[in-house]
């Protein structure tokens, strides 16, 4: 028996639903970077810096973990009950509704019992924002053919890089208007991006009888292809040692490199400079991925991306760091277009939502990795 093909290469991305994703997506970097600039203050404020090394280790291990479980269960409701929303709203409506008590427990003020209240609500924010994310992102095979999902993923980054080059801007905004009203907000922002995409994704699936099978999904399926479990994870933690190299490491050694052009500037200026150069090269050079192959390319930017890195590291002086900046923000962007569609494609069709978890395991492992030592 042969597998019916999936769309031609004519299928169009469906916009709404890839911009409401994208918007879903850019909800939870503000998110995360309201996270990381609240939890050390919270932290000092309610003393418990004495355990913010477990919570780092829990922290690794949480995002380690639940994405391929969160895989597995929108898998399981994707092929019995026709589509993998309810794991994604299910995610969304606990993260939104953590995002809600940890801002009643600042505003009240808790005393020297309910203020342990406070680590547990940050473990459940970290599972719930990965119980959503990965199938979230998944559903981009949805409604967006398999020949053009470089592009999509293009304009994900572009979201994701953009938002990340504001996060000072962000971050003075959220420490004007305060830690409870910031996860207020947060609260209410996710709920409402992850319900636009819940809505328009719905509105897709009524043209196929309220199920995943739309018009660039085979209506039947027979796949025999093994999922390259290994790969997939080897594609993800590529990804987030560049993304971890660039946000933890990166401003210390343009600190020392680069401290007579930065002339007492922060070098997170860099940083930004990198993100907003990854977003303008976005599109461009996902029409390279498109043409060369995305396995191509990601050996490519791979080798690109560590031999820069690895320069930085070695070799001295402010041209050839400036340079291979330049290569690593070109490398970085090719990774970061081509990496997750490729997992994809070397996942079964009926494990999609579990390798994207994988992915993701993977894109969590160094920053995790790096954290706890940093803590320690």
């Amino acid at each position: 028996m042969e597998a019916i093909s999936v769309a031609s290469k004519e299928s169009p991305i469906q916009w709404k639903q890839l911009w409401s994703l994208a918007a879903l997506y850019g909800s939870v970097v503000i998110g995360w970077i309201a996270y990381q600039n609240y939890q050390p203050k919270l932290l000092e404020q309610f003393q418990f810096k004495d355990y913010t090394f477990l919570l780092a280790v829990a922290q690794g291990i949480i995002l380690v973990i639940t994405p391929p479980l969160a895989g597995r269960m929108g898998d399981k409701y994707r092929l019995k009950n026709g589509h993998r929303l309810p794991i994604i709203t299910a995610g969304m409506s606990f993260a939104a509704m953590v995002f809600m008590a940890v801002a009643f427990t600042l505003l009240t003020n808790p005393g020297e019992i309910f203020k342990w209240v406070l680590p547990v609500l940050i473990v459940f924010w970290l599972i719930s924002m990965s119980i959503f994310t990965s199938p979230a992102l998944s559903t981009m095979e949805l409604f967006t053919p398999a020949d053009k999902l470089p592009r999509a993923m293009a304009i994900i980054t572009i979201v994701a890089n953009l938002i990340y080059s504001l996060e000072p801007v962000i971050v003075d905004i959220i420490d004007y208007i305060g830690a409870p009203l910031t996860f207020i907000s947060g609260g209410v922002v996710v709920f409402i991006s992850g319900l636009a995409l819940k809505r328009n994704s719905l509105g897709l699936f009524k043209q196929t009888d309220n199920k995943e099978n739309a018009q660039h999904q085979p209506k039947f399926v027979l796949d025999t292809q093994k999922s390259s479990y290994g790969f997939i994870f080897f594609l993800g933690t590529a990804l987030g040692l560049g993304t971890t190299v660039m946000f933890n490491i990166f401003p210390e050694l343009y600190k020392v490199q680069l401290g007579t052009i930065l002339n007492g500037s922060s070098p997170k200026l860099v940083i930004m400079g990198i993100l907003i150069l990854s977003a303008m090269l976005s599109l461009p050079i996902s029409s390279l991925v498109n043409k060369y192959g995305m396995i191509r390319c990601m050996w490519i930017s791979l080798a690109f991306l560590m031999v820069s890195m690895g320069a930085m590291f070695v070799v001295s002086g402010v041209g050839v760091v400036i340079t291979m900046t330049v290569i690593f923000s070109v490398a970085f962007t090719a990774l970061s277009v081509s990496s997750l569609p490729l997992a994809m494609s070397q996942s079964n069709y009926y494990e999609k939502v579990f390798c994207v978890g994988i992915f993701f395991s993977g894109v969590a492992l160094p920053d995790g990795i790096l954290s706890a030592i940093q803590v320690f």
